[in-house]
């Protein structure tokens, strides 16, 4: 357990890389769509892209996993801790799942074949904070609630819909 909090501060500077990439490459993404006819700015937002994915964003991803599942090692109490872990678990899923969509789109806006505009992405951009807010949430407050859960996840569905209506009407 001497070694737990050392891994505990890594975890959390792994982390916050990872989450850096999943909040500003969605934004790359809205200049590379929304500018796309300027030919030398897509080409520098091509090469932005592809060394925030691959130099930051998927090192911290690996980092962040590595060092989660060696607190689990030093701790296994964590496993028993209750229902938030679980909860916590899902939604890292979830986030994982939108890293690698992230990798998805990333491709797609280099080869010229993505039909996504600026407001999707816009829109695609709030989900890591919600999914940050829920973790955070069951890790400091050590319990899985559904109330908590289900506001997190309505006020970002606003939010999304302010954006895309609001991309609508202009």
């Amino acid at each position: 357990m001497e070694y737990y909090k050392w891994v505990l501060a890594f975890h959390i500077v792994a982390l916050m890389s990872w989450m850096a990439m999943l909040f500003y490459l969605p934004r790359l993404f809205v200049y590379h769509v929304e500018y796309a006819q300027k030919k030398e700015f897509v080409e520098v937002a091509k090469i932005q892209e592809y060394k925030l994915y691959k130099y930051i964003g998927l090192p911290a991803f690996w980092a962040t996993l590595v060092s989660g599942l060696t607190m689990i090692h030093l701790d296994n109490q964590l496993l028993s801790s209750g229902g938030w872990i679980y909860a916590k678990f899902t939604v890292l899923i979830i986030l994982t799942l939108y890293s690698f969509s992230l990798e998805k789109y990333r491709l797609a806006l280099a080869e010229g074949t993505c039909t996504k505009d600026g407001k999707f992405f816009r829109a695609y951009n709030e989900v890591p904070t919600a999914l940050a807010i829920l973790i955070v949430g069951y890790v400091l407050t050590k319990s899985f609630s559904w109330a908590f859960t289900l506001i997190v996840i309505g006020v970002f569905a606003m939010v999304i819909d302010v954006i895309l209506d609001g991309k609508k009407q202009q």
